[in-house]
């Protein structure tokens, strides 16, 4: 496969993984302001930027929801934002039109040219469900109608190490604050793991059983550890050759890492310190990524989220 088109096809993945998570992290937040009625609301509204990312205002500078909202989901000019990434993920498909499907075409064109320049405050969770509903419709299409050769595993790859790193933002929302973050109910209910947690612990949710089952579940499509056990497989396959001797491969050497150091660390260990362990799936998330054009990608910039370290 040219390189080109194999890096085209991680980013779509990557950038429709990543307006979907978006939406759902701001989502979040909303729901954090609208609980908590004695937060400070630029408190947490610096916070949810540090967390996206994206560069907060000056000190002096208020900072409110409608800020937030505006930088995070319309400005299409901020890497971080929901506009930006449905943009990307139609450029990015523009690029390999030969050999992204016709469906998947129209619907990140048609997504990318109904995208608001602007919202409205009573329209905002509509909004949010729309771009969670188109981006379930374009990888419902990739699944359904893509054969699992090589395209597959690019777009599957770039999905998988966004996603984890997207939930790792998405938990890290429960420390937006020192005095409050969301519920883990509302956290459960975001990434749409509500109900698939009440299967599994059949209970309310407590902080241990939410995190744990957001972290380390290895049945659920969302939950960080599945997340990087996929990556791990689309690598294996991309790039199947077996070192005698520890991992040469600097993707798989990172994830694994990554992956061992949950599996293994008590649960209670890390929701004590949640935030740090959340920037640490991040950054190896950056690693794998910045592995991966290095490998494959040689001779393009990659697209990076502002304010990532390098």
């Amino acid at each position: 496969m040219l390189s080109r088109i194999a890096e085209s096809l991680f980013w779509i993945g990557r950038y429709i993984e990543r307006s979907d998570g978006t939406a759902r992290i701001l989502d979040v937040h909303l729901q954090l302001l609208l609980e908590d009625p004695w937060i400070d609301e630029e408190t947490a509204c610096r916070a949810m930027l540090t967390v996206m990312g994206s560069t907060a205002p000056a000190a002096a500078e208020s900072v409110r929801r409608e800020d937030v909202l505006s930088r995070l989901a319309v400005d299409r000019m901020n890497p971080a934002s929901i506009a930006y990434s449905l943009t990307a993920a139609r450029e990015n498909a523009r690029r390999a039109r030969e050999i992204v499907s016709t469906e998947l075409w129209e619907v990140l064109n048609t997504t990318s040219a109904r995208m608001p320049r602007r919202l409205q405050t009573d329209k905002v969770h509509e909004f949010f469900q729309w771009v969670r509903e188109r981006a379930a419709l374009a990888t419902g299409i990739v699944d359904s109608s893509t054969s699992r050769d090589e395209s597959w595993q690019f777009f599957t790859l770039g999905r998988s190490i966004e996603r984890a790193d997207m939930t790792a933002r998405l938990l890290a929302t429960r420390s937006l604050t020192e005095a409050s973050g969301p519920s883990w109910t509302t956290i459960l209910r975001s990434c749409g793991a509500y109900e698939a947690y009440l299967r599994t612990y059949r209970g309310m949710p407590s902080a241990k059983n939410a995190a744990e089952f957001l972290l380390l579940d290895r049945l659920f499509p969302r939950s960080i550890i599945y997340s990087i056990q996929r990556a791990e497989d689309c690598m294996s396959a991309i790039d199947p050759r077996e070192d005698r001797v520890g991992h040469s491969n600097s993707v798989l050497r990172a994830l694994g890492q990554i992956r061992n150091d949950l599996e293994y660390r008590p649960i209670g260990e890390i929701l004590g310190e949640l935030p740090r362990h959340m920037d640490r799936v991040q950054r190896v998330t950056r690693e794998a990524s910045e592995a991966i054009r290095a490998r494959f990608f040689p001779t393009q910039a990659e697209p990076s989220w502002i304010g990532e370290i390098s």
